[in-house]
């Protein structure tokens, strides 16, 4: 059964048969964050410094995830966010590794590991959404349909 977000995204969960021939195309990098839920080094990601108008999506299934205008520079080494591209896009699980108490986020189509999200951003969420830039992948403006 077909589940559509508000925005009119497709929000139907992949198979794991699906999920897979993604996933086929990953690098070693892609998969360990992605699929494994690591954490790419700070500093490191090719999208923090990034100020092109557009839309990030999920680097697996293509689910637009974070708009750049709710992009800011929180000085953390990985691309922020203070509010995702719909709430419907994004699903939150707890996480509780490393000895503290935080929430993952991860894709909601296809459950890839994207970051975690922090209640210290700026205005007008007061949220911080932390993403491995290798979690995603950005369409600009000028790309047909943004």
């Amino acid at each position: 059964m077909s589940h559509r977000s508000s925005t009119g995204h497709d929000l139907t969960p992949l198979s794991a048969e699906e999920r897979e021939t993604l996933a086929a195309g990953l690098t070693k990098e892609e998969r360990y964050v992605l699929l494994d839920h690591g954490t790419e080094r700070p500093f490191c990601g090719g999208l923090l410094d990034n100020k092109q108008e557009g839309v990030y999506v999920c680097r697996l299934c293509g689910l637009p995830l974070f708009r750049s205008h709710n992009k800011f520079e929180s000085g953390t080494g990985w691309p922020s966010f203070f509010a995702p591209f719909d709430p419907e896009h994004i699903k939150s699980v707890r996480d509780i590794s490393h000895g503290m108490i935080r929430t993952e986020i991860r894709c909601q189509r296809c459950d890839g590991h994207l970051g975690h999200v922090f209640p210290d951003g700026p205005r007008p969420t007061g949220l911080r959404f932390c993403i491995n830039s290798i979690s995603l992948a950005f369409v600009p403006a000028t790309a047909p349909g943004t």
